[in-house]
């Protein structure tokens, strides 16, 4: 199966929702997870390319969440 192409990017990442669900800020989540703000902003607006493990476990870890409530795929 060949890759999808930018316009047909799959995979959305839910943090805008996960966050104002726990009534927490991007720049709150930035300081305990230890990820610049600039990244999470970039995961956050679906133009993140990669995901370090780390960091994925780090935000489900803060935002007490599973890989699955965090990155869904899109039809």
């Amino acid at each position: 199966m060949a890759p999808a192409s930018d316009e047909e990017q799959q995979i959305h990442c839910r943090l805008d929702e996960l966050l104002a669900a726990r009534g927490m800020t991007l720049t709150e989540l930035s300081q305990r997870v230890g990820i610049s703000i600039v990244n999470l902003s970039v995961l956050k607006n679906d133009r993140a390319r990669a995901i370090r493990f780390s960091t994925l476990s780090a935000i489900c870890d803060v935002l007490d969440c599973a890989v699955g409530d965090l990155l869904v795929v899109s039809p």
